[in-house]
């Protein structure tokens, strides 16, 4: 079962967010979530506002920049553990692209990454796996001490840069 989790809010009941498959499409109050090409196709033909899309790990998240403004809700997959492409789409879309809307990491969301992909700026997860889930139900996130690259979040001291602020 899959549990939506954001560092906002914490597990949410239900969500209106839907990646569309042959067997599951968006219905009243839903919001369905394409695929980049179909997303693209989408947006291109429509004014629409709050608009979602899925990316998986090759996608290009630049193409997403003429419609960023549109965009109410990224989400981003995560196939497997060891597939950390998505950390990068997410550090562009914030960092360079000033993305601001919910961004999500879907897939393969384990313990030991959920410190690292709130910092490369996902605001929410969908999670799966149930000591992940656990131990976000108890608020007991695993901690990382130094950290060698900025994060995209608000740093309460220092350049992003934990080791510069030591001293």
């Amino acid at each position: 079962m899959t549990r939506i989790w954001s560092e906002r809010d914490g597990f949410a009941d239900s969500d209106r967010f839907v990646i569309e498959t042959e067997e599951r499409k968006a219905g009243d109050g839903e919001t369905a979530v394409l695929g980049l090409e179909d997303f693209i196709a989408h947006a291109s033909e429509s004014n629409e506002a709050n608009l979602a899309v899925v990316l998986k790990p090759a996608d290009d998240v630049r193409a997403l920049e003429p419609y960023l403004d549109r965009i109410a809700f990224v989400a981003v997959t995560f196939p497997a553990f060891s597939d950390g492409r998505g950390f990068s789409q997410a550090a562009l879309l914030r960092d360079r692209l000033g993305y601001k809307g919910e961004l999500r990491a879907v897939g393969d969301v384990l313990l030991d990454q959920i410190p690292h992909m709130l910092r490369t700026g996902f605001s929410s997860l969908a999670v799966t796996n149930p000591v992940a889930i656990a131990r976000l139900e108890a608020g007991t996130l695993p901690g990382i001490a130094e950290h060698y690259q900025p994060s995209v979040k608000h740093e309460a001291a220092g350049a992003g840069y934990s080791w510069r602020r030591k001293g």
